[in-house]
């Protein structure tokens, strides 16, 4: 029974740090703000904003 426990805890710990590890890895300053140009700019270019709802 305290081999099973010993295992269920090492398990969680494993969880915990992979957890850890990517909410903190990522770069010092954050993301850096997208360019002018970018691909993102370009796929929104062609959108419209949703039209206002009917008024009653």
């Amino acid at each position: 029974m305290g081999l099973i426990l010993l295992e269920a805890l090492a398990a969680l710990v494993v969880l915990l740090l992979i957890v850890w590890w990517t909410m903190f890895s990522g770069r010092p300053g954050g993301e850096p703000p997208p360019r002018e140009g970018d691909a993102v700019d370009k796929k929104l270019a062609g959108t419209r904003p949703p039209s206002d709802p009917p008024e009653e």
